[in-house]
């Protein structure tokens, strides 16, 4: 999707017999405009991440199916797939058979463990792998269970690592004419984004714990309590904790010796948390934006997502974005949320309907005649 953003023709293939999984799952799903269409509305889960894609349907069990992806390879810079390794090259679709066809093909492999070692074969879920690459135990109250991120950002981030690493890959081709092979796996992408906590480990031998909303190295930078709700505050060094303790008319903290740095206040944490939420509570929440805002440190409410879509920043910049979608009508999306100064990422096309640019893509882009296209359907070759 984020390539597509960019520009990139995006085919997407799926299996005839219903396509994507995400297609299905739901509730919620777009309702079908028509009340007539008595067909499997769309979910909003799929909805979400396949703008900007065609989608032609494919066995690629059958000879003509591999064959259409064959002479897709011919025309394609890039081919993404999230197989368990090597089950395309049993169908000989593997990286070794595709190169062999387009040399200049690059190869983007998105599986759970990687191509190689001895989890290679595990299947890959992003909250399996938030357990396993340490995320869920960091997430969560110190007194409480692991607990998931609220989304799939394993998947997310994996997502993001391989959309990089196929631009480089595509950069590197202008240089050497040739195509590669990216093995992108969820394990380490997650790793990876383990950042500062990965580095305490490696470097100091600290082990990680969970802190709720509260941060290992910076005190106070978590949420606090007020009278009827919660609130985030930050003081990343020194001068913002100063900020903050005038603002909150806790000047007295400030001659405190247990609160003079960063580093005593980390040392420190307990008393210092309790000593703000003990004044925090006193007021509402709305009462505390209003006093906190313009103080020169960071702060935020904890906003629900009908407040969040709502917000005057995200409204002004214009990431959401109506599309018109074949059988659901007048859609919202989030759109692409990068701003160039040179073009303008946009939705061209809405997420498509389960084989929608078949015909299409067969008849315009690899020249084959609609007889062949209805001889590969008779087939199961491809969808109806």
């Amino acid at each position: 999707m984020m390539l597509g953003d960019l520009g990139a023709e995006v085919i997407k293939i799926e299996n005839p017999k219903g396509g994507d999984d995400t297609r299905a799952w739901g509730p919620p799903f777009a309702e079908n405009k028509d009340a007539t269409d008595k067909q499997r509305p769309e979910s909003a889960y799929f909805l979400c991440v396949n703008r900007n894609k065609k989608s032609v349907t494919v066995n690629m069990k059958t000879e003509g199916g591999r064959q259409i992806i064959y002479d897709l390879v011919k025309h394609c810079d890039v081919l993404v797939e999230n197989y368990l390794p090597g089950k395309l090259a049993s169908m000989k679709l593997g990286y070794e058979d595709l190169i062999k066809i387009n040399p200049r093909l690059i190869y983007a492999s998105i599986t759970g463990y990687g191509q190689d070692g001895p989890y290679a074969d595990k299947p890959g879920y992003d909250v399996i792998i938030e357990a396993e690459a340490g995320l869920m135990h960091i997430t969560g109250e110190p007194d409480g269970k692991p607990v998931k991120v609220g989304v799939a950002i394993t998947d997310l981030t994996t997502g993001l690592y391989a959309q990089s690493s196929i631009l480089a890959a595509l950069i590197k081709r202008g240089i050497t004419g040739r195509g590669q092979r990216i093995d992108c796996s969820l394990l380490e992408s997650q790793v990876a984004s383990l950042a500062n906590i990965a580095s305490n480990y490696l470097i100091g031998g600290k082990e990680a714990q969970r802190m709720g909303t509260s941060h290992p190295s910076i005190v106070p930078y978590q949420v606090m309590p007020t009278r009827d709700s919660f609130v985030m505050i930050g003081a990343g060094n020194d001068g913002q904790f100063a900020k903050l303790c005038q603002r909150m008319g806790m000047e007295h903290l400030l001659q405190d010796t247990r609160f003079k740095t960063n580093v005593d206040r980390v040392r420190h944490r307990v008393e210092l948390i309790q000593a703000l939420e003990d004044r925090l509570t006193q007021e509402d929440s709305s009462y505390w934006l209003e006093q906190l805002n313009g103080g020169g440190f960071p702060f935020a409410p904890i906003n629900n997502i009908q407040q969040t879509f709502e917000h005057p920043q995200l409204m002004a910049r214009g990431l959401v974005q109506e599309v018109e979608h074949e059988r659901a009508g007048k859609i919202k999306l989030v759109g692409p949320p990068v701003k160039f100064s040179d073009f303008k990422p946009t939705i061209r096309l809405p997420p498509p309907v389960l084989g929608a640019h078949t015909n299409e893509i067969l008849t315009d882009v690899l020249g084959y005649t609609q007889e062949s296209v209805r001889s590969l359907r008779d087939n199961g070759a491809i969808g109806e």
